[in-house]
């Protein structure tokens, strides 16, 4: 077991997942809009799966969209919190013993410290499927009860007979045996880490409420995880359970001493060929109260711990658009932080303009996310959209283009900060250790007139930006100057025009002069130059700002020939040497 040091972590831990994400900024009015359509949705769907059969919504959709309902809840109606499922009251059958449900531990330390004051302890598969109620009076079955809300459910007893994994009679010398247990689909050899939910608690629920007899039921298993008035002793428990028909449970229940054990058969189990479809384990305490005590969200003697989602819901926070240094505008959408695998996700790239208008997604939708190759967020489907929708200010598509945005004018931050990016990177004049937050602190000084100003700026004035001292200016002073040297080509890239890596390397133009004075056919004898992107070098290479940019590159000697190279190094290197003196 872990220390307090464990401990307390893993109550912050579950504290913060509890209290989930900060209250909207709504009106009261808005509120009560936002949370009456998103409970009537949730009562539509409630009925649609208990009463009909039918799945309309991923189950981790549906509880993303329930715990989002019962933090709006927190925040604005906390006199009159009804934060739980609207379970359809059809069902007529009382359970002999209420079903209470599990506590969900959201990670190891939690577990931890679940299990802490605890001994007995013993886990399973957490088994996704239908939970159901069985009733035995002298041997024989009576009743099979559907969970409904925990108390009351619906009567299934005829379609057990159709269901062969369920025992129709056991021997017992007891008046009444009551069992709680799960309806699952029956699987051959699947695995969970690979194939995820397939959908089978949908399709049991549907068999189970069809009027008519499902071909699926005999397909059907069930695995017992509840026997609430059985022995004390968990293992006398289990081979009354086998010796009855029911085997599954006596085979997937382990004794465990610590969260190492419960984390080893999670995983095991996970990544093993199962029978059944899983969302977890479920550690249980042998020791518990007489059935007659159980309520509904009171069963302290047993909690889940649930796999990590391949897909999680979360909430948009706000929408942001991103120029990039050809003047193209992307959509990200900046989340509530949330976990996929071992990566916190807190933004996804939606793309274009167009893409984000399909989407139709504004700050305080919910939408599912996922981990697509290497680990790249990526947006899976909105399964939420609030009532009340305030667009954003979008930037104006005709402002930006391949040649706009060299200097640095209105609203031209962003793709000039990208076209710096850019142009330091190891591929283009290679200036290491100049980031992103580098160029936008130098933007912030008066010099930083256009893309290649940095070029003549001296040690004092880089040491004028925020946040860079007199020895970092100095190192950047001597990295800019050491880009003179690179060659015709990397400055060419630098300005962006859109030549392919075989075309610059096979071009031969040692100065600018030679380079202007191409036309579409030359351009085309480079390799991967075709006609259009010929067309489209010779009308960026004839704006105003880019030939003025060329302009004071050659001003600046760049590319520099040897023999300039030269003195302006010795110049340099004297410059060095005085401020270093001083």
């Amino acid at each position: 077991m872990k220390g307090i040091f464990a401990i307390v972590l893993a109550l912050l831990a579950t504290l913060c997942q509890a209290k989930g994400a900060v209250c909207p900024p709504w009106t009261p009015q808005r509120a009560d809009n936002e949370i009456n359509q998103l409970q009537q949705q949730l009562r539509h769907w409630d009925n649609a799966y208990y009463q009909q059969g039918s799945s309309q919504i991923a189950d981790t959709d549906y509880d993303s969209l329930q715990l989002r309902l019962t933090q709006w809840l927190h925040c604005f109606r906390t006199a009159a919190l009804d934060d739980e499922p609207h379970l359809p009251s059809g069902g007529e059958q009382l359970h002999p013993v209420a079903h209470t449900g599990v506590k969900k531990l959201p990670n190891k330390l939690a577990v931890a410290y679940w299990m802490q004051s605890r001994d007995d302890l013993w886990v399973q598969p957490k088994v996704d499927g239908v939970a159901v109620t069985l009733v035995y009076r002298h041997g024989k079955l009576v009743s099979l009860i559907s969970r409904g809300d925990g108390l009351r459910g619906e009567e299934w007893l005829k379609k057990a007979a159709g269901i062969p994994a369920i025992p129709l009679t056991i021997e017992s010398k007891q008046n009444e045996v009551v069992l709680q247990g799960e309806l699952f689909l029956m699987m051959n050899g699947h695995y969970q880490a690979r194939a995820g939910g397939k959908n089978a608690r949908a399709q049991v629920a549907g068999a189970m409420m069809s009027k008519q007899t499902s071909p699926l039921l005999p397909h059907i298993g069930v695995f017992i995880w509840g026997w609430p008035d059985g022995p004390a002793d968990m293992a006398a428990q289990l081979h009354q359970l086998t010796q009855w028909g029911f085997g599954l449970a006596g085979e997937w229940s382990k004794s465990v001493k610590d969260e190492e054990d419960v984390a080893g058969w999670r995983e095991r189990w996970f990544r093993a060929p199962l029978p059944f479809v899983t969302d977890g384990v479920v550690i249980h305490q042998a020791s518990r109260p007489a059935g007659k005590n159980w309520l509904p969200g009171e069963g302290h003697w047993a909690a889940a711990w649930k796999y990590q989602p391949p897909e999680a819901s979360t909430e948009v926070l706000s929408v942001n658009f991103s120029i990039g240094r050809t003047g193209k505008i992307s959509v990200v959408l900046n989340l509530q932080p949330v976990q996929l695998d071992d990566k916190t996700v807190r933004r996804v790239n939606l793309g274009s303009l167009r893409s984000w208008r399909e989407h139709d997604i504004i700050a305080g939708d919910q939408i599912t996310i996922s981990l697509a190759g290497q680990g790249i967020p990526r947006l899976e489907r909105v399964i939420w959209r609030v009532k009340e929708r305030h667009y954003p200010l979008i930037p104006d598509e005709e402002r930006f283009t391949p040649t706009s945005c060299y200097y640095l004018e209105a609203e031209c931050q962003r793709q000039l900060l990208a076209r710096l990016s850019w142009l330091s990177q190891k591929s283009v004049l290679n200036i290491p250790g100049v980031q992103r937050s580098t160029w936008l602190r130098l933007l912030e000084i008066p010099e930083m007139a256009h893309l290649f100003s940095w070029l003549t700026l001296s040690v004092e004035q880089i040491a004028a930006a925020a946040g860079i001292s007199p020895a970092r200016a100095q190192q950047l002073w001597h990295s800019f100057n050491l880009t003179r040297q690179q060659p015709l080509r990397r400055w060419i890239a630098a300005l962006g025009l859109p030549l392919p890596r075989k075309a610059l390397n096979a071009l031969t133009d040692k100065n600018w002069d030679t380079l202007l004075q191409r036309d579409a056919q030359t351009w085309q004898t480079l390799p991967g130059v075709g006609k259009v992107s010929a067309q489209r070098i010779v009308h960026q290479l004839q704006d105003e700002h880019l030939r003025r940019l060329i302009t004071f590159l050659q001003q600046q000697n760049i590319p520099a020939i040897p023999s300039v190279l030269g003195v302006r190094v010795i110049k340099n290197r004297q410059a060095e040497t005085e401020t270093q003196r001083q």
